[in-house]
């Protein structure tokens, strides 16, 4: 995806479509505990967008199609954690590294979240690895 494929980008087009990341990191800083917060959060602007321009459609997509996976991971993460503090389960290499490679994902997410904001509020296109293409099937003209 070419940033000459969305055409003339308007200021107020640039807003919202950075909004939608923006909008994504915040939610994370609420609701850290629970992580279907993000989700909800990054979908409510999706339906808000839904009628906009197609650069705003395509980055509020993309944004809501990155967190899917990351709702799942943490998702896990979350009730795995529960389950050993509550005595339910042991705590093991294997939740470990789980743990390990979540909070990994948790860091790549933040940075390609603000590196999106910060290119989309430029009227650039910053497109994720794999979520890009996602959003490309998904969002049309």
């Amino acid at each position: 995806m070419k940033s000459e494929e969305f055409g003339v980008i308007h200021e107020d087009e640039k807003e919202r479509a950075s909004g939608c990341y923006v909008m994504s990191l915040v939610a994370v800083m609420i609701g850290l505990p629970m992580p279907i917060i993000n989700l909800v959060a990054t979908g409510i602007f999706y339906l808000m967008s839904r009628k906009g321009t197609y650069f705003v459609r395509w980055n509020s997509i993309q944004a809501l199609v990155s967190q899917v996976p990351l709702f799942v991971m943490n998702n896990i993460l979350f009730w795995w954690t529960i389950r050993i503090l509550f005595c339910f389960t042991e705590l093991s290499s294997v939740y470990i590294a789980y743990f390990i490679t979540v909070n990994l994902y948790n860091i790549y997410d933040f940075v390609e979240t603000v590196r999106s904001a910060v290119s989309t509020r430029k009227g650039k296109v910053h497109e994720w690895y794999l979520y890009g293409t996602i959003t490309d099937m998904i969002c049309k003209r």
